[in-house]
């Protein structure tokens, strides 16, 4: 045990890949649940609030230009029905729409309201509780809650590997956590050394290829997010590699969401992120893709106004993104409240029409076959699930 302990001390230490935390697979928070069956359940925690307004813009509705003159210019929209159109950092994903492996829910958001802090938003999507955050429940997400209630869920339940933890994750299932130190730069011989070690370790062995792979070929950020292109394609091999094996629930999360400025340009990097994840996933997983479900969602929306620097502030109804083999796609998912003066939440953001949480309930449903009750119970306390969306063919 002395040994082992030894060993792990020196991956702590050792592990300080010279790149950022969230960019490379091994650094980023990822959680993974080994559990019997096919369905796969991925979510994506889209950190620092995704407008939803402009992913998935409402052409249709006449209030759009006034509220937003300068973003309804910029970045022309990829039709998807007679009323939304898709924002064109995302076309990649626009044959995922047309073969019905795509859907979103537009007008949708936690029971959080009015103080719009990121924090607090983060910890009630991935708290999944209703009203207030109880001190008691802040270090117990929803995901950790499902884990808890699959009879057959493996003793390994889950893990994260990063050097934050994800709310989402913690909670009773048992979770290991893997928390690499920064500002390493590796010599061949200790490179030699870790890989040695890692080929060793069950546990770390092929995160740890993976990461001395990157760090060799210089994957670091100056901002800590995830680099557009290959890095976040790189997550979604590694995600989908886990996949293919035992896993069959996944979360991790993508940041610069918060556009405040200049958005039609500040939102680029984070869509490209998203695509390159979602289409590494779909390739990564071949034919298990069609057992597979894909949620990306995010704390809360952002105004229906556009501020004076041309982005826009922290709001209220956001959206959620869907992607699967399996999913009734090719449709935006609920209703649309309007972005009319009387129609707009305090006046400023776009109305909530749904629990953001009864989306991933009705997943557990379908995909686990966990009891309603159980759900509304022991997973989202407070949730009323009301009637079935039909997410699934």
């Amino acid at each position: 045990m002395a040994d082992r302990m030894n060993r792990r001390q020196l991956l702590t230490r050792a592990l300080a890949l010279g790149c950022t935390a969230a960019a490379s697979p091994v650094l980023t928070p990822v959680s993974l649940a080994a559990l019997p069956g096919t369905r796969r359940l991925v979510v994506i925690v889209l950190r620092g609030a995704m407008d939803g307004l402009d992913v998935f813009r409402p052409v249709g509705d006449p209030h759009l230009a006034a509220l937003r003159p300068h973003l309804t210019q910029e970045n022309t929209p990829l039709p998807l029905d007679d009323f939304f159109a898709l924002h064109p950092a995302l076309s990649g994903l626009m044959p995922l729409w047309h073969a019905g492996e795509m859907a979103f829910v537009p007008a949708t958001s936690t029971l959080y309201r009015d103080q719009r802090s990121h924090f607090d938003g983060q910890d009630h999507l991935e708290a999944g509780t209703a009203g207030v955050l109880p001190p008691a429940l802040q270090r117990d997400g929803w995901l950790n809650r499902l884990v808890a209630q699959l009879p057959h869920a493996q003793a390994r339940t889950a893990f994260a590997v990063g050097r934050e933890r994800m709310l989402i994750l913690e909670g009773q299932a048992p979770m290991t956590q893997w928390s690499p130190g920064t500002d390493l730069d590796l010599s061949p011989q200790n490179r030699l050394l870790l890989s040695y070690l890692f080929d060793n370790d069950p546990l770390f062995a092929q995160a740890g290829r993976i990461a001395l792979e990157m760090t060799a070929t210089g994957t670091d950020t100056d901002d800590g997010d995830i680099p557009a292109g290959s890095d976040a394609a790189g997550l979604g091999q590694y995600i989908a590699q886990q996949l293919l094996a035992d896993a069959r629930i996944a979360s991790f999360s993508l940041t610069g969401w918060d556009t405040h400025r200049d958005q039609h340009r500040a939102l680029l990097p984070a869509l490209g992120r998203l695509q390159d994840a979602i289409l590494a996933l779909r390739e990564g997983l071949g034919p298990v893709w069609g057992e597979t479900t894909v949620m990306a969602m995010t704390e809360f929306g952002r105004t229906a106004r556009e501020n004076g620097a041309r982005g826009t502030d922290h709001g209220t109804g956001g959206a959620l993104l869907l992607a699967g083999g399996a999913l009734r796609g090719g449709r935006a998912i609920g209703g649309w409240p309007g972005l009319g003066d009387q129609d707009l939440y305090a006046g400023r953001d776009l109305m909530p029409l749904s629990d953001i949480r009864a989306y991933p309930a009705w997943a557990m449903r379908d995909l686990f076959g966990l009891p309603v009750s159980s759900i509304e119970r022991h997973v989202f306390s407070g949730l009323d699930m009301g009637d079935t969306p039909r997410l699934f063919l």
